[in-house]
């Protein structure tokens, strides 16, 4: 007899259910939420799993690993299909949602996801470290500013390196203001401090990277972004050509029909969020500041005049990353002009 199971995650406990082939539960408990403690009761000989299931999360990533390494079939599905499927049910529970991933199972009626490998997963949080340390040195400094401010000091346009200078040049005749803005200057500065140590990670490992340094051949491309879209496309391969790597970033317009009702809307936003910031900074960096012409910039100017300067950044950040994923598939460089890219494009 075939068995399925659907594992409803949460940060102390797992609800698990297991199905027959014929849809009946055979068993129902809650687990410790460890890969050591799922597998001690999936691996036990009593069940003949096809798959088990697990809602993409938090957790989901190092409880799939865990499950995978005690060779059990775990299965990755997607956040919002899931949720369109257990709306069905009357009540929300934990149990409840078990069954239903276990029945989803069952039927065969699940999106996976892909879960990166370590190395991937390694990247994205040094990426997402380094951004956030960024974040809150920015929201500082803005909130040095507002406060100044109701004392009609006003900061004004001033480079990174010359803020601290500028603030305590401002509030040198408020000895109180200038005691509490030092403590600010501190934690900005401690910061900045910190993201300069990420930063000069990140780009050492761009640069020992093959991958990272050809994708850097594309005008517009840096570290940064090499090293985000590497660590965000994981795998090449398994896309099953480089225009489908638009619509998995959620870089394609949203397209409702009902009847003879056809609506294209903006781009759904759904998917990875800083990918799809750095490709449109990138995009925008080759609009306006990369001065060598290329046929890439050529055709995202005759966008520009067609639909405007907006849509035609959105559609270049689409085309980078169908670029960037062939430059990666066949491991070529960037080709400046139409002649060099031939039949490859």
């Amino acid at each position: 007899m075939k068995h399925f199971a659907g594992l409803d995650v949460s940060v102390k406990e797992t609800s698990i259910c297991i199905v027959d082939e014929t849809g009946k539960i055979c068993r129902e408990m809650k687990v410790v939420s460890h890969p050591d403690d799922l597998a001690e009761v999936l691996t036990d000989a009593s069940w003949n799993f096809v798959r088990i299931g697990l809602e993409a999360g938090p957790l989901s990533q190092w409880l799939f690993s865990g499950l995978a390494e005690a060779g059990l079939p775990a299965i990755c599905i997607e956040t919002r299909h899931a949720k369109a499927f257990l709306k069905a049910q009357v009540n929300k529970t934990d149990r409840n949602d078990a069954r239903g991933i276990a029945q989803m199972m069952r039927v065969n009626l699940f999106r996976p996801v892909h879960v990166k490998t370590l190395a991937s997963q390694k990247r994205r949080v040094l990426l997402t470290a380094r951004k956030l340390l960024q974040e809150k040195a920015i929201a500082i400094e803005n909130d040095i500013r507002g406060l100044l401010r109701n004392f009609g000091l006003k900061v004004g346009i001033v480079g990174a390196g010359k803020f601290e200078e500028r603030i305590r040049d401002l509030a040198g005749d408020m000895p109180e203001l200038c005691d509490i803005m030092d403590a600010l200057l501190v934690a900005r500065q401690k910061l900045r401090e910190q993201f300069t140590v990420l930063h000069e990670r990140l780009l050492s490992i761009a640069r020992n990277d093959a991958v990272c340094r050809r994708l850097m051949t594309v005008p517009g491309v840096g570290p940064v972004v090499a090293l985000a879209f590497a660590a965000t496309i994981d795998i090449p391969a398994r896309f099953r050509s480089s225009k489908a790597v638009g619509p998995s970033l959620r870089l394609t317009p949203r397209l409702h029909q009902s009847g003879e009702d056809s609506r294209v809307g903006r781009v759904s936003l759904c998917g990875d969020p800083m990918m799809r910031t750095l490709l449109y900074e990138a995009a925008q960096v080759l609009l306006t500041v990369v001065k060598k012409w290329s046929w890439l910039k050529a055709w995202a100017m005759n966008v520009v005049r067609r639909r405007g300067r907006q849509r035609a950044t959105v559609a270049l950040a689409r085309r980078l990353a169908v670029v960037m994923h062939r430059i990666w598939s066949d491991g070529s460089e960037f080709r400046w002009t139409r002649e060099e890219v031939g039949s490859v494009m």
